[in-house]
């Protein structure tokens, strides 16, 4: 195992953890926003009223990003696969 195929991996890894993250995290930075906008703006300040709106929100992405995240899921999980009898045999 040397250097370069470690830090391949392990760059692989931070990208699909990025890919897999960033919608279901874009859309609560979103929500949050907008919401705590309304908030400001009406001067309602209810801590129930930020948490209900993300999590809906978020259970719609996944929902829906479902397929995808799956799709680079599994094409890293191939990959690791893949280089683990290269691993093992060192």
């Amino acid at each position: 195992m040397t250097v370069e195929f470690v830090v391949e991996i392990y760059r692989e890894t931070l990208r699909t953890a990025a890919l897999v993250a960033a919608p279901i995290l874009g859309t609560a930075m979103i929500v949050g926003l907008v919401v705590s906008l309304i908030q400001t703006l009406t001067s309602l300040q209810e801590q129930t009223l930020t948490f209900v709106p993300k999590v809906v929100a978020i259970g719609c992405v996944v929902g829906i990003g479902m397929p995808w995240f799956l799709d680079h899921l599994m094409t890293f999980l191939r990959l690791v696969l893949s280089t683990a009898p290269g691993i093992v045999s060192r």
